[in-house]
């Protein structure tokens, strides 16, 4: 039955809606409410991020055998993020001793949709230990369903930090990621002080699915607030450069007269960038979204002009210190959000190379 389900993932299903809210995405806990109506979670997110912040401790409980894990990514990608999380949790997972096997696939966002669901299915018939997965399309969901109804393997759903209200109790080992509304919402501030009211504006968004419902949905829907700022338009990209840099060019010719371009992801904005400097428009504003190694360098140059910067390696350290609560036979938390911080272009390197030291600690 998983076999089957897995090679028809393709198959067009139907995704619950999503309100276009700051306050709440439709079927979703929002982080801090989740955390809110949970205390007990609250107080062990909280103690996670303390030992993510702090050096590594080795392990108490003996292992007999090697852990395994397995890890189907989206990180075909010039955004590095997916890299260096791996990284950042097999040197964690060392520091903290723990015997450990682990099998990586990456993948193209929103393509290679058969491999991906052969990978995930292998995982499954291996009876991998842990499972590191995604969570962005219906074809995700109705996966990640199976498994939590039919497997032992233990899912980490990386990049989603808003746990699914349908699933109850039946719920994944673990949200890990940095929460998009938090990291969207350091680019609203931004746009707001920068950009005059009654500015208009365009916003690219990755492919269809949770990641632009949270990054996109949500920003137009503050920025229209009270009718403050005009969306102009919006375009669905399919997640690469060369989408953000098509969906740009159509923006600008619609209405040249735009402020900002809002894209959301590394590879939409460095395109978007791009056509901007062909078009000769590098006064329309244009973000990074993540602030991994090309997005900086972009922001160097002056081709972008603001980021949310993840402090990358957190997730990959929060995910090895969960493991090892796990096999010290502690309780772990549902959910765990990383840190942002917002960077200009105009930061000094001073300022960003400090950034890069705590981002990048282990994956560098």
């Amino acid at each position: 039955m998983l076999k089957v389900m897995l090679l028809s993932m393709t198959l067009v299903l139907t995704l619950p809606s999503y309100a276009h809210t700051t306050q709440v995405l439709n079927g979703y806990w929002q982080y801090d409410e989740y955390l809110d109506a949970n205390p007990e979670e609250k107080v062990l997110t909280q103690a996670l991020a303390d030992a993510v912040r702090r050096q590594a401790v080795p392990i108490s409980a003996k292992q007999s055998t090697p852990l395994s894990i397995s890890v189907v990514y989206p990180g075909q990608q010039v955004s590095d993020y997916w890299v260096r999380n791996i990284k950042a949790l097999e040197a964690r997972l060392t520091e903290l001793g723990i015997n450990y096997e682990i099998k990586q696939v990456f993948t193209r966002p929103n393509l290679d949709v058969r491999q991906q669901s052969l990978s995930l299915l292998e995982a499954i018939q291996n009876k991998a230990d842990y499972l590191i997965f995604t969570l962005d399309t219906t074809r995700h969901r109705k996966f990640i369903e199976n498994v939590l109804s039919s497997s032992d393997t233990k899912l980490i759903l990386q990049n989603i930090t808003t746990p699914v209200r349908a699933w109850g109790d039946q719920k994944p080992f673990m949200y890990v990621g940095f929460d998009h509304v938090k990291g969207t919402r350091l680019l609203e501030d931004y746009y707001k002080k920068r950009i005059p009211t009654g500015s208009r504006y365009s916003v690219l968004y990755f492919s269809e699915g949770y990641v632009s419902d949270a990054r996109g949905d949500t920003f137009i829907e503050e920025m229209s607030h009270h009718d403050s700022y005009k969306l102009s338009s919006s375009f669905y990209t399919t997640a690469t450069k060369e989408s953000g840099f098509n969906a740009a060019i159509k923006a600008v010719e619609k209405d040249p007269e735009i402020s900002f371009i809002y894209a959301c992801s590394t590879d939409v904005a460095l395109g978007a960038a791009e056509a901007l400097k062909e078009l000769n428009r590098e006064d329309i504003i244009v973000n990074g979204w993540g602030g991994g190694s090309a997005e900086l360098d972009a922001l160097a140059k002056g081709d972008l002009d603001v980021t949310a910067m993840r402090m990358n390696d957190d997730t990959g350290v929060a995910m090895a210190e969960a493991i090892k609560w796990d096999l010290e036979g502690k309780e772990t938390p549902n959910v765990y959000s990383g840190d942002f911080e917002l960077v200009l272009k105009t930061d000094s390197h001073f300022k960003i190379d400090k950034l890069k030291q705590r981002a990048f600690r282990y994956s560098d």
